[in-house]
């Protein structure tokens, strides 16, 4: 089997904790176990040390605001020398800096390049301070000229490789989803202990956990819980910039004493966190894939989505889909079995079972390989 080295370009990196950077380790992780080597470059995160690489920081600038950093394209030449020119693919994770960074590289060194569609930008635009239409609009040409300009990108799900299409996008596509590990959210333990400490104690358990934005939609799922029975209670993991607004807004519907905000939740406390809920909720349009359904799934846990294309296809028809609507959800929320359904948890797990990590490595090296000439790059 041909050895590859493979360079990451990514915005967004640890120590943010996201989906974006938990499909990056994964991918890693992957690569890196079937003897590949990856480099990871990225931005420099003052006071943050590396737990594992190799991984290249670039120097950079705060955001403010929000946990992310601007990339100055800056890599010291013997990196440049050492590492990226003897590179048999190049993969962008962002349509920014890195990512075009990474382009100028691949075409310097006529190297494959590669891009992973992550992030529907265009969801976005209600954090710029311009007019949403024309930032929406500026988002999809950048998403459509940086595909374009790529050898092959990489969507999680068919309907966002349907979107590119929509979006005009020409490059290939390839429709890889992002694995995680099976073995380790399948051995999630429904934990009474666990739910008395994040307040469910004899209710119902809802869980939800995402970054805690606009466009993750969880204002419906605190308006739905007021509307629904009372021995229901909302677990709600992450952080963001609508947690003070969604706190408020729990006082105001009257649940606050029904609703817990766990803040920042280590991933690996998300298999029992899963596994000990009565049903995981999830209200998000926005995903391209939705790594907390798979997590969720593989968990065994009954699983509430709101209707969107890619959340029916990482569900596969397992759980349950529901209008993105309060009154969708607060139904929903009342017929949360009080006991778990063994037959739908092992639905789930089924259904998880396209998610893993060897998957999705053997799907990527196809395509990587599909791109590489190991002769040109010898």
């Amino acid at each position: 089997m041909q050895h590859l080295r493979v360079g990451f370009f990514t915005e967004v990196y640890r120590p943010v904790v996201n989906g974006v950077v938990a499909s990056v380790d994964a991918l890693a992780e992957g690569l890196r176990a079937g003897g590949h080597e990856v480099y990871c470059f990225t931005p420099k995160v003052p006071g943050y040390e590396e737990a594992d690489g190799p991984v290249f920081r670039m120097p950079s600038l705060p955001l403010p605001d929000t946990p992310y950093r601007l990339t100055l394209p800056l890599v010291r030449r013997r990196n440049v020398q050492g590492v990226i020119k003897r590179l048999s693919i190049i993969h962008a994770h962002s349509p920014f800096i890195t990512g075009w960074m990474g382009l100028r590289y691949a075409r310097r060194y006529n190297i494959p390049f590669v891009y992973t569609y992550h992030t529907k930008l265009e969801e976005y635009a209600h954090y710029v301070p311009f007019d949403e239409t024309a930032t929406r609009m500026a988002a999809e040409t950048l998403t459509r000229t940086f595909a374009d300009m790529t050898d092959a990108v990489v969507v999680p799900t068919l309907a966002m490789g349907e979107r590119l299409r929509e979006l005009g996008v020409g490059a290939r596509i390839e429709i890889i989803p992002t694995g995680i590990d099976l073995q380790k959210f399948g051995g999630g333990r429904r934990d009474p202990q666990l739910r008395e400490r994040v307040g469910a104690g004899g209710r119902r358990m809802l869980f939800f956990v995402s970054r805690l934005a606009r466009e993750k939609n969880v204002d419906l799922l605190i308006s739905a819980l007021a509307r629904s029975a009372p021995d229901l209670h909302l677990v709600i993991g992450g952080d963001g910039p609508e947690r003070d607004a969604l706190i408020a807004l729990a006082e105001a519907e009257g649940v606050a004493g029904r609703t817990t905000f766990l803040g920042a939740v280590e991933r690996d406390t998300l298999p029992d966190l899963y596994a000990s809920s009565d049903a995981f909720v999830f209200p998000s349009t926005t995903e391209t894939q939705g790594l907390v359904l798979a997590e969720a799934l593989a968990a065994g846990a009954l699983v509430m989505a709101a209707d969107a294309p890619t959340n029916r296809d990482v569900l596969g028809g397992a759980g349950k889909v529901l209008a993105s609507t309060v009154v969708a959800f607060a139904r929903a929320f009342d017929d949360v079995p009080v006991e778990p359904d063994g037959a739908e948890a092992e639905r789930a797990r089924r259904s998880a079972g396209r998610f893993s990590i060897e998957t999705q490595t053997e799907r990527m090296l196809s395509l990587y390989r599909s791109l590489w000439d190991p002769i040109a790059h010898d």
